[in-house]
């Protein structure tokens, strides 16, 4: 879609979000904006504020469903959404180390059903306007189970194949929506490895190539090239050849 007037980012308070955020940030624009941590939400709907744009920011768990849908719609009636970017999530790193039990039920309502949470309330709207945009912010993890994350790449992986149904289900009604897979970005969720990150992006960069690919309606938005490259070529191989390899890949947490 080009030129969205009324843009909801989850997970807007650091990393890719953020840089969505100030990347989309102009005057006539309304951005909505959600995150769990206030002092770096408020900067970040200032720093969009002293660019021009009108905002409306709330802390806001993803996996509060009831509170959520309550305040999407609210907002979604004082002007139509017209673009929504399910940004929010986590990985092992970003709690206290390891993929528990708990770690992964944390990570997949995160990332999982937060990305339902956020959608499913809108798209009937999308619908009945005959217009709208989903990003679904998925990864390149997703493409093939990493012994070190697998509930993150797993999580991952149904985001992107929940997405790309969706773009099917959805094309007639006139809503598009594209997947986002990044590969390793700048952001809070990289900074906790312990491990080379091979072609590592920062948040601004990242942020243009998906505000690029979302005007291009793209289905599947994927960067940098060089890993995802490698990340499809390893999907495609059986277990038998890679499990030894990927094996001694490193490990989050």
């Amino acid at each position: 879609m080009h030129d969205p007037g009324c843009i909801l980012i989850t997970g807007a308070s650091s990393g890719i979000g953020e840089a969505l955020a100030l990347d989309y940030a102009a005057p006539g624009r309304r951005l909505l904006l959600t995150g769990r941590d206030t002092a770096r939400l408020e900067a970040v709907a200032e720093a969009c504020r002293s660019r021009g744009a009108e905002v409306a920011a709330a802390v806001i768990d993803v996996t509060d469903r009831q509170g959520l849908a309550d305040w999407l719609l609210a907002r979604d009636g004082e002007r139509p959404v017209d673009l929504a970017i399910a940004n929010a999530g986590i990985s092992a790193g970003t709690g206290s180390g390891g993929e528990s039990e708990d770690q992964a039920r944390a990570i997949f309502a995160v990332n999982l059903d937060g990305v339902l949470n956020t959608v499913q309330p809108l798209i009937p709207r999308f619908v009945a306007r005959r217009r709208g945009q989903i990003a679904l912010m998925s990864s390149l993890a997703g493409f093939r189970g990493f012994p070190g994350a697998p509930a993150y790449c797993a999580s991952k992986a149904a985001v992107r194949l929940y997405g790309e149904s969706l773009r099917g289900a959805l094309a007639a009604a006139g809503v598009e929506v594209s997947v986002v897979c990044p590969g390793f970005v700048v952001s809070r969720m990289t900074a906790v490895n312990r491990f080379p990150m091979p072609f590592l992006m920062e948040t601004g960069r990242a942020a243009r190539l998906i505000r690029r690919g979302l005007e291009r309606n793209r289905a599947r938005i994927a960067f940098p090239w060089p890993t995802w490259a490698a990340v499809w070529f390893l999907s495609l191989l059986p277990p038998g050849l890679t499990d030894a390899l990927l094996a001694r890949a490193p490990r989050k947490g």
